[in-house]
């Protein structure tokens, strides 16, 4: 009896692996992302009708429950996707594009454009990215005042983009007004179980 409460002790204080299972798809609890630690805010499934695009998990400072929490949240953040199907870097592209543009007004569509057009062009020129593959949009605010850098499988992607209200932009297709789905908005969120 010693020996199992023993080992139930130690069951119960060692870490857990992995915070959140989305499909098949297990996201740790915490990530290093550059000099900052984050931890899970919420994760979820994209999915058009019945083709499952992709999970997501939402990485942050610290766990908040809103939208604007998100966006103001200070220091590193991850967005991570593992893709579930192929997809090529047209398709990412244009859904980036589309995302941006859905959730914002003219003149902030104006300021962010040649930005948009730069990671559209890096998106362009990785092409097919494989099922299976890790795709990071991470934060960096201690990089050249703050940039966005895109990693596939641990891989750096193009050139960072710099501007934070890039990556807000970023977050805000799934996160804005105008979602990109509404429930994997309230997963993010935390709201929502898998």
């Amino acid at each position: 009896m010693n020996k199992l409460l023993a080992m139930l002790l130690l069951a119960i204080s060692l870490p857990a692996l992995a915070a959140l299972e989305v499909g098949d798809v297990k996201f740790d609890d915490t990530a290093k992302v550059g000099a900052g630690d984050t931890v899970i805010n919420g994760a979820g499934m994209r999915k058009v009708l019945f083709i499952k695009g992709y999970a997501m998990a939402l990485y942050l400072p610290q766990k908040v429950a809103t939208t604007a929490e998100a966006l103001t949240a200070k220091g590193a953040r991850r967005i991570r996707l593992v893709l579930l199907r192929d997809a090529s870097g047209e398709t990412f592209a244009d859904a980036l594009a589309s995302g941006i543009q859905k959730n914002h007004g003219e003149q902030e569509i104006l300021a962010l454009n040649s930005r948009i057009e730069a990671f559209k062009a890096t998106m362009l020129g990785v092409g097919t990215v494989a099922k299976g593959a890790a795709v990071h949009l991470d934060w960096l605010p201690e990089v050249g005042g703050g940039v966005t850098r895109l990693t596939i499988d641990g891989a750096k992607k193009g050139e960072d983009v710099a501007g934070e209200d890039f990556y807000r932009a970023l977050l805000k297709i799934w996160l804005g007004d105008k979602p990109i789905q509404d429930d994997l908005k309230q997963h993010l969120l935390g709201k929502a179980a898998n």
